[in-house]
């Protein structure tokens, strides 16, 4: 039987095959597209420039809204990875990390407290601390605050750098043996 990203049933049960990652090329094209699609209003309709508080048309509209949901499709992806890689006891489930960053204000706090969280697990199964989790937290949190306070397109790409930065940690860290004693978690 076949999976829809392509890999068998076999391939997916293995105990050391590492579990499908969010594509962040698809990020970073997303965030190009943003970009390109503000030249375009801003040539178009600058007024824009004048009055940001306008309604924008349909095509930037589009890809800024695009862009969010891939955004949170990764964030998903993410925790998938985390809950399997920790045979569902990581604390963070998949569903609530992309949804709590839809919350007004406690959003703001969320996409600096999971990245956190995913620092913390990747260092839990390495013998020396790869990441800071504080860092982290704050480069996603930054990226964050550019997305909405400056530029949608620039933040974007530099949500999706960040999120290069966790995946490839993410994949050393399950690549590696965890830290902990056999059959224990090591953040539990």
């Amino acid at each position: 039987m076949d999976w829809p990203g392509g890999e068998s049933q076999e391939t997916q049960s293995q105990p050391g095959a590492l579990p499908r990652f969010p594509r962040i090329w698809v990020g970073y094209l997303l965030g190009v597209a943003t970009l390109i699609a503000e030249m375009i209003a801003a040539s178009l309709h600058p007024e824009l420039l004048k009055e940001p508080l306008l309604v924008p048309p349909l095509y930037l509209f589009l890809a800024n809204f695009v862009s969010l949901v891939y955004w949170l499709v990764c964030v998903y992806e993410f925790h998938v990875v985390l809950t399997q890689a920790a045979g569902g006891a990581y604390s963070i489930k998949p569903l609530r990390a992309a949804w709590f960053h839809l919350i007004p204000v406690y959003g703001l706090y969320w996409v600096f407290k999971w990245p956190r969280e995913l620092a913390r697990f990747v260092n839990s199964r390495l013998p020396a601390p790869l990441m800071k989790p504080e860092r982290t937290g704050a480069a996603i949190f930054a990226a964050f605050v550019v997305f909405l306070v400056l530029d949608r397109g620039l933040g974007m790409i530099l949500l999706f750098w960040a999120a290069s930065y966790l995946s490839r940690c993410l994949r050393y860290a399950l690549a590696a043996r965890p830290a902990g004693p056999e059959g224990q978690l090591p953040f539990s």
